[in-house]
């Protein structure tokens, strides 16, 4: 696996960088050699934040995890990581793209469900009318919720505006590129 580094607020020592690449290590039997793990370190006040990002032939494994220690973060992420490709292993693995990116003995193997199986257990249908996306965060703040789904009025695709950290708000459009 490849490591890309990288710090916000923080030097990336080299007892980080040599805890990252231990911790994330084993994650190695997963993944081919060429595959990229992006990590970035941040510190926010006495916020120690490890985000995590491997992408993988049409997925993207991700994780971030903060507490008040990087080494605890960083121990943290790894399991996260781990038990996310276990649960998701026939999810994230497409038969048909022959699990590219991966070991073979991680495609090969089976594991066993832990009872977390994802369930959708309601459905809400609504009547899509062109807005902006100003005016979708509007929206959003009036019923109360953390995101918006709108048919953006300028491109006539469907948009979805999130609400961020620091009262930002941001845009999600489709890419079909």
């Amino acid at each position: 696996m490849k490591f890309v580094i990288s710090g916000k607020n923080i030097d990336v020592t080299e007892g980080l960088r040599k805890a990252v690449e231990d911790k994330l290590g084993k994650l190695e039997r997963y993944f081919t050699s060429d595959t990229e793990v992006i990590v970035t370190l941040s510190v926010e006040k006495e916020r120690q934040k490890i985000e995590v990002t491997i992408p993988v032939k049409g997925n993207i494994i991700r994780s971030e995890q903060v507490s008040s220690d990087m080494y605890v973060s960083i121990d943290l992420v790894e399991e996260i990581i781990e038990r996310q490709l276990r649960k998701y292993k026939n999810k994230i693995i497409d038969k048909k793209q022959s699990g590219t990116g991966f070991q073979p003995e991680f495609v090969e193997q089976d594991y066993e469900d832990d009872g977390n199986e994802i369930k959708i257990i309601r459905t809400k249908k609504f009547g899509f009318k062109p807005m902006y996306p100003e005016d979708a965060c509007v929206q959003m703040e009036l019923l109360g919720h953390n995101f918006f789904v709108f048919l953006n009025a300028e491109t006539e695709e469907v948009n979805v505006v999130y609400k961020r950290k620091g009262n930002t708000y941001g845009l999600i459009e489709p890419d079909f590129g």
